[in-house]
């Protein structure tokens, strides 16, 4: 197994012992008491020292219109002059999309901010369509949503019906308690353990694989759980019913943050690409297939990674390590499901 690396942390983010305590009173309880949350959960600092604003007041980055690919935006949504975003966070996952501190009505996160950043090189203004993560995709089939920006990797599997332009690399790494002694470094240190993964994602379907290939060498294997949502599975990891959940590393590491210093503290184990053994994976836009938007999408993203914008946005989340040096019009994705 072709593994990117193994480490404590992983992505590191620094909380205060007040801010986190708060913050994992989201985690446990949801977002339904956001906006009781004291203030300290806005000391969140980066890599860089910076403080983290999670609060509804964002001053995102809205880059000019760039005439010449605003042009190649389909005449309707240039009529419509919004462009409908479509998002399948749930109840949220930071630091992707989820809740304000403040306001739970107002959605935060990076994905918000780089779909904000395409916005506004197509001179649009970005509405945003909250789903499940089923009903992200139904909203794209559906034409609710013109465009998916939801931490969606691209595999072979989804390019036969949706189109893709990718903005970010996908690794995915296991999160534990932090007195576990589990290690990962390859399938084999998952034999036997209880693992949840979010249903639907191309998480799961690596699990799944992991789980089969030690069902076919004859070891025990992977009992996998899936919960309705992150909230669910971060109540079962501190609760011990599951050794560890496998899923996004910036979720992952996030929660990490948010829970150090607490009872419920944690730990990443190890890290692997979101494409499996032998790809990179890659995070991207996303389309219903055939849609030429696709096209200016691209150029936008490529437009903001040229001037810099793009850069500050996943700096600003700590994930500059997973940036793209130019985006790709539908690469080599996560391998088929064997037949």
């Amino acid at each position: 197994m072709k593994s990117i690396g193994t480490h404590g942390r992983g992505r590191r983010w620094r909380f205060g012992t007040a801010a986190a305590v708060a913050a994992l009173s989201i985690a446990l309880v949801g977002t339904a008491c956001s906006t009781d949350v004291d203030e300290t959960t806005q000391e969140v600092t980066n890599v860089q020292g910076e403080k983290l604003n999670l609060t509804a007041d964002q001053q995102r980055i809205v880059p000019a219109k760039d005439e010449a690919i605003a042009a190649t935006v389909p005449q309707a949504i240039r009529d419509r002059g919004t462009l409908l975003i479509g998002q399948g966070s749930g109840a949220g996952n930071p630091p992707f999309t989820f809740p304000a501190t403040d306001d739970d009505r107002v959605w935060i996160g990076d994905e918000v901010d780089i779909a904000t950043l395409v916005a506004g090189v197509l001179g649009l203004k970005p509405e945003f369509k909250r789903a499940s993560w089923e009903g992200l995709f139904l909203g794209i089939d559906s034409g609710s949503s013109d465009v998916g920006f939801s931490n969606i990797t691209v595999t072979e599997d989804r390019k036969d019906i949706y189109d893709f332009a990718t903005y970010r690399t996908d690794v995915l790494s296991v999160i534990v308690p932090a007195d576990s002694t589990l290690k990962f470094g390859g399938y084999e240190d998952l034999s036997g353990k209880t693992i949840a993964v979010s249903s639907g994602t191309n998480q799961e379907k690596i699990l799944v694989g992991y789980a089969d290939r030690l069902k076919a060498e004859g070891k025990p294997s992977i009992t996998i759980k899936n919960y309705q949502d992150i909230t669910g599975t971060w109540s079962a990891l501190a609760s011990r019913q599951i050794d560890g959940y496998f899923g996004p590393n910036p979720i992952n590491a996030f929660h990490d943050a948010q829970v150090r210093g607490t009872p419920q503290e944690t730990k990443l184990v190890g890290e692997v690409s979101g494409a499996g053994e032998d790809l990179t994976g890659l995070i991207a836009a996303t389309t219903k297939k055939g849609n030429p938007l696709i096209n200016p999408v691209r150029a936008a993203i490529n437009k903001v990674i040229q001037s810099g914008e793009y850069q500050k946005v996943l700096q600003r989340w700590n994930l500059q390590n997973e940036a793209v040096k130019t985006s790709e019009l539908n690469p080599q994705g996560l391998p088929r499901t064997s037949s």
